[in-house]
């Protein structure tokens, strides 16, 4: 009984210790800073919002779901092919679920309960807003900063990026990092609130990636 005990017990701990193992880093989160202002000299871009786009990722226990979140419109400043500033609101109505069949009935349920109150409450904050607030290099990577504002709440957070241009258009790449949805004050199904939820809870790390194209304006 000692041995199946044990047994059990180091496969539970592989697993978790798995599933830790094959998420993102989490970004840096501090609070809310001063919005990073750009040089007179800088270059607008602004968002092209049909080829921009941010991919999610959430888990629990038994698995995974997955989609997108689109970006309603924004702009960035460069100088020198460096981002100075940039501020860009994120279309929370645009929340969809890539990973179930639209044909399928479970894609319309997560997608109605990601948008209702227990999650985003998009009817309540119908929008997100990310504001730069700085832009550095740190151990050979490009971190760039800046102020997460979501269901009313504001965090600083700092996540790898990648740029690039060509001609007249701009890309900037984020590595794919983790955010924690509880100091957002999304409570549902978080240990982070409640410790009677068994094995019933939702991870609160939420992955994200963020792909924006952008065009001189």
């Amino acid at each position: 009984m000692k041995t199946n005990f044990l047994k059990i017990t180091a496969l539970v701990a592989f697993v978790a210790f798995s599933s830790c193992k094959d998420k993102a880093e989490e970004a840096e989160t501090k609070a809310a800073e001063e919005a990073a202002v750009a040089k007179s000299t800088a270059v607008t871009f602004k968002a092209d919002t049909d080829r921009s786009t941010i991919v999610w990722k959430g888990f629990k226990p038994t698995g995974s779901h997955e989609g997108t979140i689109s970006i309603k419109e924004g702009n960035i400043a460069v100088n020198d092919k460096t981002v100075e500033s940039g501020k860009f609101t994120i279309d929370m109505s645009t929340i969809v679920v890539t990973d179930i069949p639209e044909s399928e009935e479970g894609n319309a349920k997560l997608q109605g309960h990601l948008s209702g109150p227990d999650f985003f409450d998009v009817k309540g904050f119908p929008t997100a807003e990310f504001e730069v607030t700085g832009l550095e290099n740190k151990e050979g990577k490009t971190m760039l900063s800046g102020n997460l504002t979501m269901k009313g709440e504001t965090n600083n957070i700092s996540f790898p990026v990648k740029t690039s241009f060509d001609e007249d258009m701009m890309t900037l790449k984020s590595e794919t990092f983790t955010i924690d949805r509880s100091k957002w004050n999304i409570k549902y199904g978080s240990k982070s609130f409640f410790d009677d939820l068994g094995d019933k809870f939702i991870n609160d790390d939420i992955e994200l990636t963020v792909n924006l194209v952008a065009k001189k304006a």
